[in-house]
């Protein structure tokens, strides 16, 4: 072997070895970095990726907190809660399954819940995300099951828990929801609202102001006192932090914070008053359907109607009713959308509206008592005489009496008792004649609209319902606020020839209108005189006027609240009575209207319904009316008073005031003061001792709701 051959081996061999020991330092860096890198997971870093890994074992599930009673003025449940079932899917386990196992499992859900499958995947998208329908959508935590389905059979949850093989990923689980008690089988829809799941951009507001009560899957008042007190009622969601495995189905608990109930809301509402209005407004439509009109030669369409109790004393509501009306219940676990289109459809009444506190009707002749006060306060003398004619002339056109009956000239008393339209024709057009016979000025001084100002109509009553409407004064400035509004669309009509199937009386009407609709006529005075035109009021309005009337003056704010009561028995608010105004209106002129509607109840038009009825114990004060409605029957009304409640009510399209009311009224006021023919007996009063309890009811330490002693 050369040299140069055994120095090529040596020098091979000395690579060899290099190589290998770089392969050997970089083995044992690697083995070092991972030796490192696991000391740090496992020693130092340990408890913290502990901590994460369990995080992700477990999730935060919201309970959602038991709502608050809502309770008569005697303790009875008005609004309680239940045990319901609910089905969800948890959207985790959902992501996890191909396409077509996905689609079977939303189809067997939507199966088992009687529901579209298009219906559960609407509700499995978040809302904001791409393809969410509003009010259908997913609201809360992305790691919550989804519920898609409430207030489901017990079958139905059963057939889920039994069969999980079925539905992976699905939960039946038990939740709280509204119930109904109905105390002697009230219905009080309007006065208690209703709730439904919270929108997107309420929940947006509810996270931008941190309010820990309301969360995703939070169900929020929409009317009635749900709405009106919601913040009170809700409660404070809990939470539970399950464990769950990496198919996300749930191992068991890991911790929870207990949800924190709603408190319990005490109306003045009394369950036994409210089941004798309800059944008596319902009684007198039916009967009014029956009966026919001889104006029109045809049955009363009676197609709405209002009933409200008042405390005189303090305005708080006794009762209130409204037809139509609709089943509460209805909205526990979501309503159909055939059925939400029937609450809003005017083909059936539009019950949702409540007529007591959102419907405005034309007083007709139960005005005349404030116009009196108008009078009086205003140059008339409780001594004024004037002609009952039966008919008065205004320019070219005659205003006639009811039923053209004339009684010569007569005083107030009198004009009230018998609800001489004539004699208040004359007041009226004798103030526009006064202070504004210039059709065009808006600000002209006019007494009879004042004193309805001053008697709250025209505005809100400030009752804590929402919704409430405000009635309308049709005094000048609204008049040409009108006229302004309207001018054009009436022009037009008037400025082509007349179209077919327009009426002689349209055109006409839309060509003086378009020439003169904003000038306030001496017709437009002696209309508002006796509540005709286009005045109207709610019931509720009405029957606080005269509450004032009936105490003197004082104008309160209606309030159906009293207290608001935690969970443990505890008074958190008083809702003291409110005193909105002091009429000034002298006590002598009050007290000479109170006498004359005595008259309306024992010689006037109310006398014929009154016929046995005890009035020298129970001294009932009332005044009919009969507003008549352009293409419609007229609306009656009733509306009476003693020194302890107001009792009014209405039906539009019913008549004259005492017959297609009158009834009613007299079994109302029977009722609360317990007459039985001639006898009164307050042992059988529908409110204990006769009068509204000034304390609220018994709150036991063992849960329990016990009433008000008597006499407190």
């Amino acid at each position: 072997m050369s040299p140069r051959t055994t120095s090529t081996s040596t020098a091979a061999t000395s690579r060899s070895r290099l190589r290998l020991v770089v392969v050997q330092v970089l083995a044992f860096s690697l083995f070092a970095t991972l030796f490192v890198r696991l000391y740090y997971l496992q020693v130092i870093g340990g408890e913290s990726y502990q901590a994460q890994a369990a995080n992700q074992s477990v999730r935060d599930i919201v309970v959602q907190p038991q709502r608050g009673l809502i309770v008569d003025s005697q303790g009875r449940p008005l609004v309680a809660n239940r045990t319901s079932w609910a089905i969800s899917v948890d959207r985790t386990l959902l992501g996890k399954l191909d396409e077509d196992s996905r689609t079977e499992l939303v189809r067997r859900v939507a199966v088992a819940v009687d529901a579209k499958p298009a219906a559960v995947e609407a509700r499995l998208v978040t809302c904001g995300d791409p393809g969410s329908v509003p009010e259908k959508c997913w609201n809360g935590s992305p790691y919550q099951p989804v519920p898609v389905a409430t207030d489901v059979s017990k079958e139905v949850a059963l057939r889920v828990l039994e069969q999980p093989e079925d539905y992976p990923g699905v939960l039946a689980e038990q939740q709280s929801v509204r119930s109904y008690p109905r105390p002697y089988g009230i219905n009080l829809a309007h006065v208690l609202g209703y709730l439904s799941p919270i929108t997107e951009d309420e929940y947006d507001v509810a996270v931008e102001k941190d309010d820990q009560s309301l969360n995703g899957a939070s169900v929020v008042g929409r009317a009635g006192v749900e709405k009106q007190y919601d913040e009170w009622l809700r409660g404070l969601p809990g939470y539970r932090r399950v464990a769950v495995d990496s198919m996300g189905r749930v191992l068991g608990d890991d911790s929870t914070i207990e949800s924190t109930p709603g408190d319990t809301l005490v109306t003045s509402i009394d369950a036994k008053v409210q089941a004798v209005v309800e059944r008596q407004l319902a009684e007198r439509i039916k009967v009014q359907r029956a009966t026919f009109d001889p104006v029109t030669g045809r049955n009363y369409e009676a197609d709405s109607g209002a009933a409200v109790v008042l405390d005189a004393k303090t305005g708080r509501v006794v009762a209130m009713a409204s037809q139509p009306t609709y089943d509460p219940d209805v909205w526990t676990g979501g309503i159909s959308e055939s059925e939400l289109a029937r609450l809003y459809s005017e083909d059936a009444g539009t019950p949702l509206l409540s007529r007591a506190t959102q419907g405005q009707f034309a007083p007709g002749s139960t005005w005349k008592p404030f116009m009196t006060a108008g009078a009086l306060t205003n140059g008339y003398s409780m001594d004024t005489m004037l002609p009952c004619s039966s008919g008065f002339q205004v320019g070219n056109r005659v205003f006639r009496n009811h039923e053209s009956g004339a009684y010569g000239t007569i005083g107030f008393t009198k004009a009230l008792e018998v609800s001489c339209n004539t004699f208040f024709y004359r007041i009226g057009y004798d103030f526009w004649q006064r202070f504004g016979s210039d059709p065009a000025d808006i600000d002209a001084k006019d007494p009879l609209v004042a004193i309805a100002k001053k008697f709250g109509f025209g505005s809100r009553t400030g009752v804590d319902l929402p919704g409430e409407a405000p009635g309308r004064i049709a005094d000048r400035k609204w008049k040409q606020a009108y006229y302004e509004s309207q001018k054009d669309y009436y022009c037009d009509i008037s400025a082509k020839p007349q179209a077919e199937g327009t009426s002689d009386f349209v055109y006409t009407f839309a060509r003086e209108f378009c020439l003169e609709g904003n000038l306030y006529r001496a017709g437009d005075a002696v209309n508002f005189s006796i509540g005709q035109g286009d005045t109207i009021v709610t019931p509720l309005q009405l029957a606080r006027g005269y509450a004032a009337i009936s105490n003197g003056g004082t104008l309160w704010t209606p309030t159906v609240a009293k207290a608001i009561v935690s969970p443990e028995g505890k008074v958190l608010r008083r809702i003291a009575p409110h005193k909105q105004a002091q009429l000034d209106v002298p006590r002598k002129y009050l007290d000479f209207i109170d006498s004359a509607l005595q008259g309306v109840s024992r010689e006037g038009t109310m006398a014929w319904k009154m016929g046995g009825f005890p009035l020298d114990q129970v001294t009932v004060r009332a005044k009919t009316g009969s507003a008549e409605v352009y293409g419609k029957q007229s609306t009656g009304w009733v509306a009476s008073y003693t020194k302890d409640y107001v009792v009014v009510m209405m039906i539009s399209q019913a008549g004259t005031g005492s017959g297609s009311t009158g009834d009613g009224i007299r079994a109302i006021w029977e009722a609360l003061y317990g007459i039985d023919g001639e006898d009164v007996r307050p042992a059988r009063a529908a409110t204990p001792g006769t009068l509204p309890p000034a304390k609220l009811p018994q709150f036991l330490d063992d849960g329990s709701i016990m009433p008000p002693a008597v006499g407190e």
